[in-house]
């Protein structure tokens, strides 16, 4: 089923009661972004619309208490049909053990079969940071300059790709700064909001206040103080896919694999941190992570990085 045809299936007047506090449950309390909610909705309806085609039936919240672990497994397996990866099933499940779990403590009924379904193994994948030199070298402007583009414009991206690898910000935060906090004129660090809507204040280098400092000097649009400080060609907001096409036109300058993404200047963000003896709790409140397990595997990172350079350099290492 698609993504809009999940989203209108008609549920019973229990069930989307009870979806619709759950969602409230998970934006207030458990304070989850936006983007996660909306995909909790839709995986939670498509699984609801699967149910009415299984069973014969739309479900209703006495029905789910019935659910056993072979309409699950039938669900995911369904989802499999349509090439779905192991990573977003792993999610859909999460959001509907959450579901489940919000039902009982709301006294709504038991749905045991949630918990008892293992979900499918994921190849953690580890981060792949940029070599220092190519990291520094995508905040010049000047490597683009070539391009017949306004030079505000290459030095927006410019001042973008610094605030990603100064700053270990992930894209988003970087693009919702507003101009009134810009981290210029001596202010050395800049307030973001990252995941669930949690602030953290990040120091600012100098180079990068002076790449927005340009950036602002020359952008030829006005910018309200409470608005996105990085506009698009238009005037309006930036969008990340601009971003992403700017870094993908630097792959191709530098000759850096597709594995050099924004995304990928903040793990280099992090492993370069490391590298220089960073200390790994002072790195994690940087990057607003919220548990330590997700920053250390920044130091596997490290370390795949200098057993090669063991491996290469070493008498010993060469002998075996």
């Amino acid at each position: 089923m698609s993504n809009v045809a999940a989203l209108s299936f008609p549920l019973s007047p229990d069930v989307q009661a009870a979806l619709a506090e759950w969602l409230r449950h998970l934006g207030s309390e458990r304070r989850l972004s936006p983007r996660t909610l909306v995909a909790y909705e839709r995986d939670t309806r498509q699984f609801l619309a699967f149910l009415a085609t299984h069973r014969g039936e739309p479900p209703a919240l006495a029905g789910l208490a019935d659910l056993t672990p072979a309409d699950l497994r039938a669900f995911l397996s369904e989802r499999r049909q349509h090439e779905i990866g192991n990573r977003t099933l792993m999610r859909q499940l999460a959001g509907l053990r959450s579901f489940a779990r919000f039902l009982e403590r709301t006294e709504r009924g038991e749905a045991a079969a949630f918990t008892t379904v293992r979900g499918p193994r994921i190849t953690r994948t580890l981060p792949k940071p940029l070599p220092v030199n190519a990291a520094r070298a995508v905040t010049d402007a000047d490597l683009r300059a070539g391009e017949d583009k306004p030079q505000w414009v290459l030095m927006r991206d410019a001042a973008v790709l610094s605030l990603l690898y100064g700053c270990g910000l992930r894209i988003g935060e970087a693009l919702s700064i507003p101009r009134k906090d810009a981290p210029i004129d001596g202010r050395d660090s800049v307030t973001v909001v990252g995941k669930g809507n949690k602030m953290r204040s990040v120091p600012v280098l100098p180079q990068v206040s002076r790449a927005i400092a340009d950036y602002l000097a020359l952008c030829p649009y006005p910018l309200p103080p409470d608005e996105p400080m990085f506009r698009g060609a238009k005037g309006g907001p930036l969008s990340p896919r601009i971003v992403q096409l700017a870094m993908q036109t630097l792959r191709g300058a530098l000759g850096l694999p597709a594995s050099a993404t924004p995304h990928a200047l903040r793990h280099s963000f992090a492993t370069h941190l490391l590298g220089r003896g960073g200390d790994l709790r002072a790195i994690q409140e940087l990057l607003g992570h919220a548990s330590l397990s997700t920053t250390q595997g920044y130091t596997k990172v490290d370390a795949a990085r200098l057993m090669a350079a063991f491996d290469a350099a070493h008498p010993r290492a060469r002998a075996r």
